[in-house]
């Protein structure tokens, strides 16, 4: 495969070029040799694999393709549910839980051509922004074995970075999509709640949790955004950044930013500026007003959702990640409806104070991949870095944005277009030519 993009494979199987059983395989070889397939993969699903290969094959031989990444191999978290393949959400809680169908967006995946070629490592149960899993597996980053690879869809990153396959499926509740992409030099489509039907994927949070894609660059996104989405599979058109205006924001964004970080996205600012994009500077309250809210929100649901759960194994997770879910215990249902109805008032203030900008930029994560050896062995630091690692992405989450996270040209650096709700293909017209510009600094 080569880090071929979706796209480009796609293409190659239209003309008759590339067979999607031999791909599917060569797919497989890569994991199976590379020596960290089990760091990655919960599981494969070789025989699934081949199955929907063959089915690719007879489509492309007989002109009857179904749209552009038929026959591409796709890798999806392990939340997402598999029929007849065991879906555990990285979790020793739901050891062995083997669901009987395909969640909703998988068969839309299926129905538009893709291959499943596994189910990726994760957070437990996704409440973790890091990715180190000591019960299930901590994939490796991309930048190094040793650091953190982002979460909570960390398998979905590595699947991609490493070149076992150009798409990886995973949700996003905090930053779960594009922590990982950030940390690891990819493309995450973080999509509006409730856009993607979420049924059939194991819950963290109902009111925040999203899908969405981590891709090698921002075609391949959109593209598999159309599928998830239900919509025409078809790449929008790139908006040009001499009618791009911008907001940069200096509300808490750029505080405590590690060094690459920091330089990346002000490189990346710098070269949407030269070319042509109108690039304004301002303060955003709404961002530190969400904070405590969020404090309140994410663990009432996770606590509720899961609760019962933990609390009759506590033994069997992580102590930092359950320690979070166990937050929830404190917060009333009066704190919660209290929490939300503020957090309404705020997307309002919000949209109204950015409706003049088609994204507002921020560095997609502050801090760069902490060290796993570090923070397995103080509980403290691992919960405060998460803290810091979700401090930016977790923004668009409370209040209800779209968001796009690029590579810059530092490592493990993103940054981040954040667009109002259900503007995820404005978001992508932009990117497609915020990406050439932010490309040429590489």
């Amino acid at each position: 495969m080569n880090h071929k993009t979706a796209a480009q494979l796609g293409q190659e199987i239209g003309a008759g070029k590339l067979d999607p059983v031999e791909l599917a395989e060569e797919c497989f070889d890569r994991i199976e040799t590379s020596g960290i397939a089990s760091d990655v993969f919960a599981r494969l699903t070789r025989d699934r694999a081949k199955t929907e290969a063959v089915a690719a094959c007879k489509r492309q031989k007989s002109g009857e393709r179904i749209g552009p990444l038929d026959g591409v191999p796709v890798s999806w978290k392990d939340l997402f549910d598999t029929k007849d393949i065991a879906t555990e959400s990285g979790t020793l809680l739901l050891e062995g839980r083997t669901p009987d169908e395909d969640c909703e967006v998988l068969r839309r995946a299926v129905e538009a051509g893709t291959v499943c070629i596994g189910k990726t490592h994760m957070s437990e149960l996704a409440f973790s922004g890091l990715g180190i899993n000591p019960n299930t597996g901590t994939p490796p980053n991309i930048h190094g074995s040793e650091l953190a690879p982002g979460g909570s869809s960390s398998g979905a990153g590595a699947s991609v970075a490493f070149g076992f396959v150009p798409i990886g499926i995973g949700s996003d509740t905090g930053g779960s999509v594009r922590i990982p992409s950030a940390w690891n030099d990819l493309v995450g489509l973080k999509t509006t709640h409730g856009l993607i039907p979420t049924g059939g994927v194991i819950p963290l949070c109902r009111g925040f949790d999203t899908v969405g894609p981590l891709c090698l660059n921002v075609e391949d996104a959109a593209l598999m955004h159309c599928i998830l989405a239900g919509e025409p599979v078809k790449l929008p058109e790139a908006k040009p950044l001499s009618e791009c205006k911008f907001l940069v924001s200096e509300t808490i964004t750029l505080d405590e930013c590690g060094e690459d970080q920091l330089t990346g996205f002000h490189a990346a600012v710098d070269a949407l500026g030269k070319a042509g994009a109108t690039i304004e500077y301002g303060q955003i309250p709404e961002f530190e007003d969400t904070i405590p809210l969020g404090f309140k929100l994410f663990p009432y649901e996770a606590y509720s959702e899961w609760g019962e759960e933990i609390e009759a194994s506590p033994e069997l997770m992580f102590e930092p990640v359950r320690d979070r879910f166990l937050v929830g215990r404190k917060v009333t249902m009066a704190d919660y409806e209290q929490a939300w109805d503020a957090t309404r008032q705020l997307r309002k203030s919000y949209l109204a104070r950015v409706e003049a900008y088609d994204a507002v930029l921020a560095p997609t994560v502050p801090v760069g991949p902490p060290n796993v050896e570090m923070l397995l062995n103080d509980h403290e630091l691992f919960s405060s870095t998460n803290l810091k690692g979700l401090r930016n992405t977790r923004f668009g989450n409370m209040l209800g944005l779209c968001a796009l996270t690029l590579p810059t040209n530092r490592p493990a650096s993103g940054i981040m277009f954040m667009g109002a709700p259900l503007t995820e293909m404005c978001l992508l017209s932009v990117g497609l030519s915020a990406e050439q510009a932010i490309n040429n600094l590489r």
